[in-house]
């Protein structure tokens, strides 16, 4: 039995079953709710677009300037690696310049790979350093009687810890002189390139306690010198803007040099 109940400010159509009346449905305000909620979720959906649109080309634009593809920092030869070395233990007598050589790709300029350019950075040095001073340390240990997993352990994490370290100092000097936009495996490869005067030092701990010392004083003028002449270049070449003070500029140059002998010190001091 149907009968039609009207309430106050609409009137709707129920069924009456039992002495209890269901409201019915109104097909117009079906068709409203659904026509609604269509338009909600196609503005959603629109909105959700145009945010991971731009979130991924905000992120693929940032990743591009501070990380570089990985495979750059590898492409050496025989020829990059020997007169590499010669520039970052020796680089008082380095005569050619320190700027890196530019290329047009695809509209673009560019830095060279390492294999046509000796001021480019690489990855394949300092890993290779890291690896010959746990080897290093590995000997002397053994010589010592003090050979163990954990001791070659801790000399592995004490590598780490100090090329970590040595690349916050980069990028804190780089940030503070206004070269924050350096790619930063640019500044770990930078930072890495100190594990090669300690492969140094380490032989002559092997050789002479009394070596030891005077080595490691050399080894840290070289990488100090290496170091800041290579800051120096990436101020003025790499980045569009750097800081104009130079009694600041100089300050934290000479920091950057200093920082060298403890941690030299430090990383040689292989504990037996």
């Amino acid at each position: 039995m149907y009968e039609k109940v009207c309430v106050p400010q609409s009137c709707q159509h129920t069924n009456t079953f039992g002495g209890m009346s269901i409201p019915q449905a109104s097909p117009f305000g079906e068709a409203l709710s659904g026509a609604g909620s269509h338009l909600l979720k196609t503005e959603l959906g629109a909105c959700g677009e145009r945010i991971l649109g731009s979130g991924s080309a905000y992120m693929q634009t940032n990743i591009g300037r501070y990380f570089s593809n990985p495979h750059y920092y590898f492409q050496v030869n025989d020829e990059y690696v020997k007169n590499k070395l010669k520039v970052i233990l020796f680089p008082f007598l380095h005569r050619g310049h320190w700027m890196r050589t530019n290329e047009a790709s695809g509209g673009e300029f560019s830095f060279k790979p390492p294999i046509y350019d000796i001021n480019a950075p690489d990855l394949y040095i300092p890993l290779m350093a890291f690896g010959t001073n746990l080897v290093l340390a590995g000997f002397f240990l053994g010589i010592n009687g003090k050979f163990s997993p954990e001791a070659l352990g801790m000399q592995f994490s004490d590598g780490l810890l100090g090329w970590f370290l040595e690349v916050l100092l980069l990028e804190a000097t780089l940030h503070s002189l206004g070269g924050g936009d350096v790619p930063i495996l640019d500044v770990v490869a930078y930072g890495g390139y100190t594990f090669t005067p300690l492969s140094v030092v380490l032989l002559a701990k092997i050789v002479s306690s009394y070596c030891f010392y005077a080595v490691t004083l050399w080894g840290c003028f070289c990488t100090g010198v290496f170091l800041v002449k290579t800051i120096k270049r990436i101020l003025i070449a790499e980045v569009t803007s750097y800081e104009k003070n130079s009694s600041k500029r100089n300050y934290l140059l000479l920091l950057v040099a200093m920082t060298q002998l403890p941690l030299l010190f430090w990383l040689g001091n292989i504990r037996v």
